[in-house]
């Protein structure tokens, strides 16, 4: 019947995901894997991290803080934390500087202030710190590969071109360390890395 309308289709048919490419689903579900094998198999590692940072000081094991992710939207990224609960909030409330030679700069997230614990000190040396962003990955507000997110603070700060870097999302790996630490390395190092790799992936999840 000309007349009459036609029922507008409910998500979830063939051809729901029809627009999406395939690329960007697998990466999806690379990463539900990996990030979940990773927690299955490290959950004794992990839990007795835990307990270290738990013994050690008071105060909550996992470390919150806002940082920027795919599209510029915020989330809370999660690691072990590092110091004890006073120095942390102390890090926390202190202003993210001004930047005004990304060429020059080092991303500090303590701004000078690293007053780790002991444990906290051998997390971060060996980036066991990192292990939580797994909970990200699952979440699906990081990947296991990709820039690594940054403060919402310094993202301010940013060249309109460095914006780019959150054409994908973040990742718990860089996937520069093969190079050099980017916690060593300028903040415009960095950066360029990132959207030389954020520049493949998206040219990758179009085509």
């Amino acid at each position: 019947d000309a007349g009459r309308r036609r029922r507008p289709r409910r998500g979830g048919g063939p051809g729901h995901h029809r627009g999406e490419p395939a690329v960007v689903v697998l990466k999806r579900a690379f990463d539900l894997l990996v990030a979940g094998l990773a927690l299955l198999v490290l959950s004794l590692v992990l839990a007795a991290l835990a307990l270290l940072v738990r013994m050690e000081s008071p105060g909550a094991v996992l470390f919150r803080q806002p940082r920027i992710g795919k599209d510029g939207k915020p989330f809370t990224m999660y690691k072990f934390r590092t110091m004890r609960v006073a120095a942390a909030d102390e890090a926390g409330s202190t202003p993210v500087p001004q930047v005004s030679d990304f060429t020059s700069y080092v991303f500090d997230p303590l701004y000078g202030g690293k007053q780790y614990t002991r444990i906290g000190r051998f997390l971060r040396s060996a980036s066991l710190d990192e292990l939580p962003n797994l909970l990200n990955v699952l979440r699906g507000e990081m990947s296991i590969v990709g820039p690594r997110p940054v403060v919402p603070e310094l993202v301010e700060q940013y060249l309109p071109e460095y914006h780019r870097r959150h054409n994908v999302r973040p990742g718990a790996r860089s996937g520069q360390e093969e190079c050099s630490s980017c916690r060593l390395r300028s903040c415009l190092s960095c950066l360029d890395g990132d959207l030389d790799a954020g520049d493949r992936r998206a040219h990758d999840g179009r085509h």
